[in-house]
């Protein structure tokens, strides 16, 4: 089977490509029709009746998987250890589900998770899916305020939450967060149930909080309910423009497909082996291919509660790939800047067997050409940067390696998966000719697994993601197709800027500012500048051990540049800086950068891995002039 005649077969009979793929999983009740509408939006599997709880567990245990491992759970931070099979991990969600019950949860009441990289998390997900209950997962450490944002809009009748975690060496308070949002949100839960880690115990308020393992010692088993296809699964926040997160909503029965099909043709893994993402089930790669995806389709997950450098070091990946036999690994690029900062050399990586892997992916950022070619080198199997979106839920550009891998070509994530039938248009609407850049769009019906719709929001779902382009999803990103096909992702709308009448990418000097032998990372914004309306400025962080002045890379750099991109690019100030600022999970903040330049008024998002940088970064830019002239 072709790459090219499996995806073209799901643009042109998607009704019938999605219904083989939607054969595949354990309905309780069959769906009646595969592709719908319901008040004007897409819905898929009408009248479906499933479990995802059931399909990530039970059934594996009912069809000989019982003994096999589920979920492996590694922490460093904590120096804890500990395995589930596929029995052992059903008994347990089984069990707390009971706990829930017990708690008056039932189907489409709506449960708030506010905890770690824990086992305990992951088998409150299953536990809340198992009754039909529509969990929203909060990264653990959002602050206060949106923490409470996220409590009245979703008004759960319960909170799970942890009491702390740890991040390297640091200990955070989760019940004293949860306490503070809970007397700024308007919505109040019902009850907490708190569940008491080793290193820090949160007391509990009576009448509101209950002890999670006093509650489980005494529980009754919980069965699965059958829900509905397009019945709510999970409520996951993204960031929104007006400040107010979007609600992005998951059903149960395209999401189910979505997840088994991507493991088998985009991830290229088979039941039974061994897939890691290193991410953070508070995120939609957590969601997706932490917990739903692996355990749908029969894997063993791996459920990491450390960083890729500093517990203990730079080698704490290879280790994990040894010691657990990984076979497809899952990333961000941020990861590896990070890890090639700490050991360029690769030096780490020689002191394990790595093997084991056959596929490393990364996504969740644009990857820089020079971070694929080093991960390349040093791991020696194939490397896939694949494109999505907390919105789509599963990949919407990607080497589908479970097909055909086709040609590599750097700084594309290549070719569109199965269901998505990708355009790049100019801003009336018209697709625009090869290598021409414009707005990244997505023809409608978005195949099964994709947001349906934002939580109690349509509105804004329509007017967000469907009103700016008719016929199409809005991605919010910039790019171009080439001659064959492949996409080329430059970054967010809003990262082009404009030189003196020249619309240029940011991402596209970015790549070659990363290329620099001495560059661990990088970021190129457009300031304000009164002649030429905005100028690119690039802030680099070096690797270790580098030795070079800022006046000499700055020369380097904006050679290369003018060699790459042109004069036009206008690249001719370069700050050498400790650090970027960023999210906890890796994302660059280019725009609250831009606002820090351009002396304009900005909101930190709670996410933000360190506040202080925005305060350095503001330093830097005054003693050095950059921006507001």
């Amino acid at each position: 089977m072709g790459y090219q005649s499996f995806y073209d077969n799901s643009i042109s009979n998607p009704e019938g490509f999605w219904k083989e793929q939607g054969d595949k999983i354990d309905w309780f009740e069959a769906p009646e029709q595969t592709l719908y509408k319901d008040k004007g939006l897409y819905r898929w599997y009408k009248n479906g009746k499933l479990n995802t709880s059931h399909l990530a567990l039970d059934h594996h245990v009912e069809n000989g998987r019982g003994d096999q491992l589920a979920l492996c759970y590694d922490s460093p931070v904590t120096n804890t250890k500990k395995s589930f099979t596929y029995k052992e991990l059903r008994d347990e969600v089984a069990l707390f589900a009971g706990v829930l019950k017990e708690r008056g949860v039932k189907k489409g009441d709506t449960v708030i998770i506010y905890m770690p990289m824990i086992p305990q998390t992951v088998v409150a997900m299953l536990a809340c899916a198992r009754l039909g209950a529509v969990h929203s997962v909060v990264f653990g450490g959002f602050a206060a305020h949106e923490l409470a944002i996220r409590i009245d809009d979703a008004k759960p009748k319960l909170m799970l939450i942890a009491s702390g975690g740890l991040e390297i060496k640091r200990v955070i308070d989760y019940m004293a967060i949860v306490n503070e949002a809970l007397k700024e949100s308007t919505h109040q839960p019902e009850a907490c149930i708190v569940y008491q880690r080793s290193f820090l115990n949160a007391p509990l308020k009576d009448g509101r909080d209950y002890d999670w393992q006093t509650l489980r010692s005494t529980a009754q088993t919980a069965d699965c309910v059958a829900v509905d296809a397009s019945d709510p699964l999970y409520i996951l926040y993204t960031s929104g423009t007006t400040g107010k997160p979007k609600g992005i909503v998951r059903d149960n029965g395209g999401h189910a497909v979505a997840m088994r099909f991507s493991m088998e043709y985009v991830y290229g893994v088979n039941p039974g082996e061994v897939y890691w993402a290193a991410s953070d089930v508070g995120w939609v790669v957590g969601h997706s291919y932490i917990v739903y995806a692996p355990l749908i389709h029969g894997c063993t997950t791996i459920l990491y509660e450390g960083k890729p450098i500093k517990t203990p070091d730079a080698g704490a990946f290879w280790r994990v790939i040894e010691e657990y036999k990984v076979n497809v690994f899952f990333t961000a690029p941020t990861a590896f800047r990070a890890i090639r900062k700490e050991d360029p050399s690769g030096k780490l990586k020689s002191q394990y067997d790595t093997s084991s892997l056959r596929y490393m992916f990364l996504a969740g950022e644009r990857c820089d050409v020079a971070t694929l070619e080093w991960a390349r080198d040093l791991l020696k199997v194939p490397i896939i940067d694949h494109w999505w979106q907390t919105e789509s839920g599963w990949p919407m550009l990607a080497n589908m390696a479970g097909v055909e891998l086709l040609p590599v070509k750097p700084g594309s994530a290549a070719k569109p998966v199965c269901g998505y039938d990708i355009q790049v248009v100019n801003p009336s609407g018209e697709p625009v000719v090869a290598n021409e850049e414009g707005t990244v769009v997505i023809r409608l019906p978005l195949p099964p697994g994709t947001l349906p719709d934002l939580w109690n929001d349509t509105e804004r779902f329509i007017t967000s993601y469907l009103s700016p382009f008719p016929g199409y999803y809005f991605s919010g990103d910039g790019g171009y197709k080439d001659e064959d096909g492949y996409v080329f992702i430059t970054g967010r709308i809003d990262d082009i800027i404009n030189v003196a009448g020249h619309r240029l990418s940011t991402a596209a000097m970015e790549e070659v500012v990363a290329a620099h032998p001495l560059v661990a990372e990088c970021s190129v914004i457009g300031v304000h500048d009164e002649l030429k309306g905005q100028i690119p400025v690039g802030f680099v962080v070096l690797q270790q051990g580098a030795d070079i002045d800022e006046p000499t890379l700055q020369k380097e750099l904006i050679q290369m540049v003018r060699e790459k991109v042109g004069p036009v690019a206008a690249f001719k100030s370069v700050a050498i800086v400790k650090r970027l600022p960023k999210t906890r999970s890796g994302k660059i903040l280019r725009r609250i950068m831009r606002c820090i330049a351009d002396q304009k008024p900005y909101n930190p998002p709670s996410t933000i891995e360190d506040m202080s940088v925005l305060g350095e970064l503001k330093e830097l830019m005054e003693e050095k002039g950059i921006g507001a002239n």
